[in-house]
């Protein structure tokens, strides 16, 4: 099996409620309703991967679903490109005892709800995380900037940070420390 490429931007949006209507009103479809996933970046405590920039995350959502995900560096490109390796796994939290065991572990925690549609042939997801209101499209070069026409942006509207990342930028303007991006409780 050869490598696996993710093709992605995020747009911001003000709310959920408006990232959902502009969806539907581009003819968006429903896939997945929202849920919660609560995601943990694993490395070395070397930074292995991070020094690489690579990722190792797993994934829990409601109700019940996990995921181990591998991806590599970004590659050139105006979206976010780079490869993906994704399965199924039945026990997120056993995966990441067994990820402790061999060495690595969780560096960072981040949380959203996630809300997914299908609209001509790429996945739009609406992301309600701590630092905002994001639609994240996927699919094809083509299907994805013929997906942002139809929500209204182009490509200077063109997200392609990382959650991390656009965590780090929001606390670094409030004047404080990072920790894990997840909602208080």
């Amino acid at each position: 099996m050869g490598p696996s490429f993710e093709r992605e931007i995020k747009l911001r949006f003000d709310s959920a409620a408006a990232a959902r209507d502009s969806i539907v009103a581009a003819g968006g479809a429903q896939v997945h309703p929202r849920r919660l996933q609560a995601d943990a970046l694993l490395d070395t405590a070397s930074g292995d991967l991070r020094n690489n920039r690579c990722a190792l995350r797993v994934r829990v959502e409601e109700p019940g679903r996990c995921f181990l995900t591998y991806k590599g560096p970004p590659q050139p490109s105006m979206m976010k490109l780079r490869e993906e390796l994704e399965t199924a796994v039945a026990d997120g939290p056993l995966v990441l005892a067994v990820f402790e065991r061999l060495g690595y572990r969780v560096w960072f925690r981040y949380e959203k709800y996630r809300e997914e549609f299908a609209m001509d042939g790429v996945v739009v997801a609406v992301d309600e995380t701590p630092v905002g209101t994001f639609v994240e499209i996927e699919g094809t070069d083509a299907g994805i900037a013929a997906a942002a026409v139809r929500l209204g942006r182009g490509p200077d509207n063109y997200i392609v940070d990382s959650y991390r990342s656009l965590f780090v930028e929001h606390c670094s303007t409030l004047g404080v420390p990072p920790g894990d991006m997840v909602f208080s409780r």
